[in-house]
């Protein structure tokens, strides 16, 4: 399978009927800064260089962010946050991501969510984070990636999952770097919501140390 056609099996994906209902429904109604937009409202695929050596992993779509634009953290807080590091690590052609047209590409990295669907209150209930594991999974079979970005504890907890890391030292916090037994190197980092931006949670400074680790660590 390419990452073509698993994003092609993810955005039609119906099995999580209060996602379904609620992705879609917001899609309607709209937010009126948004009025003018034809909402994505399905299912998110991943979003990068196919060939990435780097694999971040999210939680889910934002409401009238990614739920809108049919991209990962496009239009919405935590991509205003997120891309701009990128470019200054060097791994996002421009700083900006507003639009599935609007030209950006990653270089080195895939970006993927836990969850595909934007879920009621930002919270994915576990029966529907682990009907969406499968896609992450063959995700990351298909890139094979040699660094692992967990973006907030709840990615990290699912990763560590999916890449069945039982050791009870591998635990979250922020700029902990971690060697798997596989070969891979996981990275933890703080989610760029504006619940952690605004209140100095993940600073800009904070934020660039991910990356630079990150760098270090494929080089």
């Amino acid at each position: 399978m390419t990452i073509e056609a698993l994003n092609a099996q993810i955005i039609t994906c119906k099995k999580c009927p209060r996602l379904v209902a609620w992705r879609e429904q917001i899609a309607h109604e709209k937010r009126r800064a948004y009025r003018d937009w034809e909402y994505w409202g399905r299912p998110v695929p991943g979003f990068g260089d196919p060939r990435a050596r780097v694999f971040v992993v999210g939680l889910a779509p934002g409401a009238h962010g990614s739920n809108r634009t049919g991209r990962q953290f496009t239009g919405d807080a935590s991509g205003d946050f997120l891309y701009p590091a990128l470019y200054r690590a060097g791994f996002a052609s421009q700083p900006d991501s507003r639009s599935l047209g609007d030209g950006l590409m990653l270089k080195d990295l895939y970006i993927a969510p836990i969850c595909r669907c934007v879920p009621p209150g930002n919270k994915p209930i576990l029966e529907e984070m682990k009907n969406c594991q499968p896609y992450l999974e063959h995700e990351i079979e298909l890139i094979a990636p040699d660094v692992f970005v967990a973006l907030g504890r709840i990615a990290f907890e699912r990763l560590k999952k999916i890449l069945a890391l039982d050791d009870g030292s591998i635990v979250f916090r922020h700029l902990a770097t971690y060697l798997l037994p596989a070969g891979p190197r996981l990275v933890c980092s703080y989610h760029p919501s504006r619940q952690n931006t605004q209140t100095g949670r993940l600073s800009v400074e904070g934020f660039d140390a991910v990356w630079m680790q990150v760098r270090q660590l494929i080089y």
